[in-house]
């Protein structure tokens, strides 16, 4: 990894650490242990079902796609239906990228500067899968990459997602492979052990991160905390 790949040191008060890594590897429960010890999270799914689900120009554009009927009468949309078709449908795939992604990396740049302009003074989580696709590695600070087994994030996604075995695999096959991850990140946490051996690795990567970070950072000539 190239420091070029990082923002500049700067002493905005947020420490930026990335969450990359294929569905069901873990990231989630790293973004938790994080947001436990004091930091924010921002998740790039929860932010694109916000825009999906209240983003006028994203609901004419879906319903005249899907039908009227693709969102419910509580007014979400319904996801299964998309995701069914854009897993399959490389071109339906590409219309609701050039569509919903934009708007989630906009988002994301809107809460870092509503943090930076409330004083924060900590660590920011952005748990972001398409981290990499959309360049916002260069405006972390640090990035984590989280692996699995294959046959865990299988089982996890079952788990927690109630995905089926084909609905998992179709949504693994258009994500990076483990190995860019690796390549692109600081550090590389391998989620082969237990939940609580991710959660202390997570904590101690990011005070190493954060420590070395701190050193690389410009000096006036007066002491930071």
């Amino acid at each position: 990894m190239s420091t070029d790949a990082r923002r500049t040191a700067t002493d905005d008060g947020l420490f930026i650490v990335g969450l990359v890594g294929q569905a069901g590897s873990g990231k989630s429960t790293v973004a938790r242990a994080l947001a436990e010890d004091g930091a924010r999270l921002i998740e790039a799914d929860v932010l694109g079902h916000e825009i999906t689900d209240h983003d006028p120009e994203v609901r004419r554009a879906l319903s005249a796609e899907y039908g009227p009927d693709v969102y419910r009468a509580d007014g979400t949309l319904d996801r299964a239906r998309v995701a069914a078709r854009v897993f399959t449908d490389r071109e339906a795939r590409g219309r609701l990228d050039a569509l919903v992604h934009p708007r989630i990396v906009r988002a994301i740049r809107e809460r870092l500067e509503r943090l930076r302009a409330e004083g924060f003074r900590g660590v920011v989580v952005v748990d972001a899968a398409l981290m990499l696709d959309w360049n916002l590695e260069r405006e972390c600070d640090a990035l984590l990459a989280i692996v699995a087994a294959e046959r865990d994030q299988l089982e996890r996604l079952a788990r927690e997602r109630g995905w089926s075995d084909t609905q998992a695999r179709a949504r693994m096959a258009v994500q990076r492979a483990h190995e860019t991850f690796r390549a692109a990140a600081d550090v590389t946490l391998d989620n082969r052990g237990s939940l609580e051996a991710l959660r202390h690795a997570a904590r101690e990567a990011v005070r190493s991160l954060r420590s070395s970070r701190a050193e690389a950072r410009p000096r006036d000539g007066s002491e930071s905390c």
